[in-house]
Order: structure tokens, then sequence, then C-alpha cells
């Protein structure tokens, strides 16, 4: 059995004997605290959603603490402004331990009723493993070979046409300096042949 109550502006699920921490509420420790604003109300079985509240629904409970959370630090800057702040702050609340949840048409306490043979769910038969078919197990060394030959293809392909067409140049280019010297070197054989002609 669970109900849903609203204080200090936020929403809490409660249940029988389970303590919470809410905003700060007034009084002693042990002193009652009652929740009248209760937004949802279940016994396990009916579930009441009020409009907003429920009618007649109540929750009890009893103070256990009043404390304070953890400190946080609150800092505030702006550069190049020389503005900065620095604050803590530790937000009080009130620990409270829930006694009853009370509603009309609802008993405290009930729980849902246990499930008969008849309603409970058949029992799934457990599957049994699931085995590959030969098939299969004959498509995957295929499936492995072609992926063999592709690589094999791969590695076969000749290197690509920027290296061979570099060491094409650096020939076509040795090819030319050969054939410069050549055509210099006859050019200085006629010219040494006229004059000794002459």
């Amino acid at each position: 059995m669970y109900a849903v109550v609203t204080t200090g502006g936020k929403q809490y699920k409660v249940k029988e004997g389970e303590t919470l921490k809410v905003e700060k509420i007034p009084g002693d420790v042990g002193s009652p605290v009652k929740f009248d604003r209760v937004l949802m109300i279940s016994d396990g079985v009916t579930v009441n959603i009020g409009q907003p509240v429920v009618d007649d629904a109540m929750v009890e409970g009893h103070i256990v603490e009043q404390g304070k959370s953890k400190k946080i630090i609150v800092f505030k800057y702006k550069r190049r402004k020389r503005y900065r702040r620095k604050q803590g702050h530790r937000q009080q609340y009130t620990a409270v331990k829930i006694d009853s949840i009370k509603a009309k048409g609802i008993k405290a306490g009930k729980k849902a009723e246990p499930e008969t043979e008849a309603k409970k769910p058949a029992a799934k038969k457990p599957e049994a493993p699931k085995v590959e078919t030969k098939e299969k197990a004959t498509e995957k060394p295929e499936v492995k070979a072609a992926a063999r030959k592709k690589e094999t293809k791969k590695a076969a392909r000749p290197k690509t046409k920027k290296a061979d067409t570099g060491k094409a140049t650096a020939k076509k280019t040795g090819t030319k300096k050969a054939a410069a010297k050549k055509t210099t070197a006859k050019k200085t054989e006629t010219k040494t042949k006229k004059k000794t002609d002459e």
C-alpha cells in the first residue's frame, strides 16, 4: 500500500513504516504530523487518483529528526568586472516516519489477493538451444574462401601508377640528357672539322 503526498512544493511516494526527508516542518522530535494533501492512493488492487486531491485521505506520521543537509557553495563570478560573491547554504529538512495511510473505502494494511492456481499464468517451457544446420555450416567456409581470394587479388595487383610514372619520368629525363650530350658532342666535332679543313 502506498500514497503520493505533496508537501513543501514537492511530491513524495510514501509507504507505511518508511522514513522520508521533507522540507522543514515546525515541531519537536516525536510530535505527530498529518499530510492531508494526498494526490493518489493505492492498496495494490484499487487505485484512487485525486482531482487534484483524494477526498477523506490522510497520511499520518511522526517527526524523527530535525536537521540540515550537506553544505552547498553558491559562487557568483563575472570575468573582467572584479565581481565575485561566495555564499554557503545548508537546507533544513525534517525526517518523518510514516505510521499509517488512511482513505475512505481502503482498509489499512490491505494486501493484494494472492493469485490462485487458475489465475497463475502457465509456466513457459524452456526452449531448446538452436543448432546450426549443415547448410549454414557449409556456407561459412565458402564465404571465408571468397574473402581469401579477394585478399590475394589485392596483394597481386601491381603498384600504383604514380610510382611507375615517377620511374618513367626519371628514365625519360635520363635519355634526354644523354641525347643532349650527344648533340653537343656532334656539334663540337663538326666545328673542329671545319677549322681543320680551313
